[in-house]
């Protein structure tokens, strides 16, 4: 078994709703545990186009981060993902573009992937306020103080717990 963690966010519809479900879905993938989840947080959607993360047009996100354990590779657990993403009506039209659900594999292990489908670590993680709070929330030794201060300046408010 592997732990991996992925991120979660989602900004149209019941977002909070779309979150737990995904959640509830990642638990009955095969070979897979959720072993915790982070509180929900509420943050600014960002434009990661531009040369520094900044506030971009578009409704407020919800965002949490999980912890799996799975015996599935990290090619299969992305696939699953994108399926999660697929059943909750995830459309792509344009980059960065408001979702339904958005799920992001962060961690697989120590695993260093780099293909055309997969990059992990997650190459823009240490840039999001939303990725790196949850994340040190729920796993404090993966977030350093120095990567919690350079995102120190993007709006992120907790909100409670995800789980019931």
């Amino acid at each position: 078994m592997v732990r991996a963690y992925v991120a979660l966010g989602a900004n149209l519809g019941d977002a909070a709703a779309a979150l737990r479900q995904a959640v509830e879905a990642m638990s009955q993938l095969p070979l897979t545990q959720v072993r915790q989840s982070s509180s929900l947080y509420k943050t600014a959607p960002l434009d990661t186009d531009a040369s520094e993360a900044s506030a971009a047009p578009g409704d407020d996100y919800l965002n949490a981060v999980v912890k799996l354990e799975t015996g599935l590779t990290a090619p299969a657990l992305l696939d699953h993902l994108q399926h999660i993403e697929q059943q909750a009506g995830r459309e792509r039209p344009y980059r960065n573009a408001p979702r339904t659900l958005d799920l992001d594999l962060l961690l697989y292990g120590s695993a260093r992937i780099e293909s055309e489908r997969l990059t992990l670590p997650h190459p823009r993680m240490a840039q999001r306020a939303f990725v790196l709070v949850p994340l040190a929330e729920i796993a404090p030794e993966l977030v350093s103080a120095a990567q919690l201060a350079a995102v120190a300046q993007q709006r992120i408010e907790r909100l409670g717990r995800l789980a019931d």
